[in-house]
């Protein structure tokens, strides 16, 4: 008979480490090890600081691990600690890139194996080619846009808990959201097929009502006129589906491979901390189950 041990919450394995459990720390720090890289990657444009980024956040969850509050979840507290992290990251370096990165600027090596999503190598090189693009124009955003649409879009967590990472009013958040779609949107025009001087451009305050529209914020008044006009404007059609499909897109930017080196580099940092500390967890007599997979497929 096939037993599948059930997977277990963040919680539980929250209390397991507090109980001085080595295995649960191991699987804790396996199940966000590559979020925190990828937002670390994305904020900090640089696969050096984001390696630093990622030891640092979790020898600030070891730290702080005692005295976390359950006011929020962990997945919002390691991403409160990590954003902290690319903070102080980019107010030490003063020659951290601005502006737009090229595609050519882009490190080697960041090109991740796009899931298998397509029937042919062309379309796979395609959908490839569209998760380079598309990381160049999230790297493109200012530094609040970029973080709120990293968090809200890609990492998917709520308007409520990007609020809590960011310190901002959900009304905040969402203000930054709509713009940040919007500026994606636009930088990904060779790739959704936008900018035909052909179409014309769409009315005014379409995009920001479907983004809103998107929030669940829009009256039901408003919708109804919004889609019956969508529906006779052919530039507002394209408009609002290109926007899907950029939001799309990043729905569906897959998990990295975390660099061994950074991997190692984080197992260290913990284990000093934990020795310096006096506080190095037991391990359990058998393997938790989460330590067969040391990587994450897409949520």
């Amino acid at each position: 008979m096939d037993v599948t041990q059930a997977r277990p919450s963040d919680d539980e394995l929250l209390g397991a480490v507090r109980r001085g459990d080595a295995d649960a720390l191991e699987a804790l720090v396996t199940r966000y090890q590559p979020r925190v890289y990828r937002f670390g990657l994305a904020m900090c444009r640089d696969p050096a600081d984001a390696h630093d980024v990622t030891q640092d956040t979790f020898v600030s969850m070891v730290r702080g691990i005692q005295g976390f509050r359950a006011d929020s979840t962990v997945s919002t507290w390691l991403y409160a600690i990590t954003r902290h992290a690319c903070l102080r990251k980019r107010r030490r370096r003063k020659s951290a890139p601005h502006g737009e990165v090229s595609l050519e600027a882009l490190p080697a090596g960041e090109h991740e194996t796009l899931r298998a999503r397509t029937s042919s190598p062309e379309e796979a090189l395609a959908a490839q080619e569209h998760r380079t693009l598309l990381r160049a124009a999230i790297r493109s955003l200012a530094p609040s846009q970029r973080e709120v649409l990293m968090l809200r879009d890609v990492e998917g967590l709520t308007a409520s808990d990007t609020a809590k990472v960011l310190g901002l009013s959900v009304a905040a958040v969402k203000s930054r959201l709509h713009r940040a779609r919007l500026e994606l949107r636009a930088a990904l025009g060779p790739v959704l097929g936008t900018g035909s001087p052909n179409r014309g451009q769409p009315c005014r305050n379409v995009l920001t009502d479907l983004s809103t529209h998107l929030e669940g914020d829009l009256a039901p008044g408003t919708c109804a006129r919004l889609e019956a006009h969508v529906a006779t404007c052919p530039p507002c059609q394209e408009a609002c589906e290109s926007l899907r499909e950029a939001l799309a897109l990043c729905r569906r930017t897959s998990l990295p491979v975390v660099p061994q080196s950074t991997q190692r580099a984080v197992r260290q940092a913990i284990r000093s901390c934990l020795t310096e500390h006096g506080t190095s967890p037991r391990p359990r007599s058998r393997a938790h189950p989460e330590r067969a997979s040391r990587h994450e497929g897409d949520r």
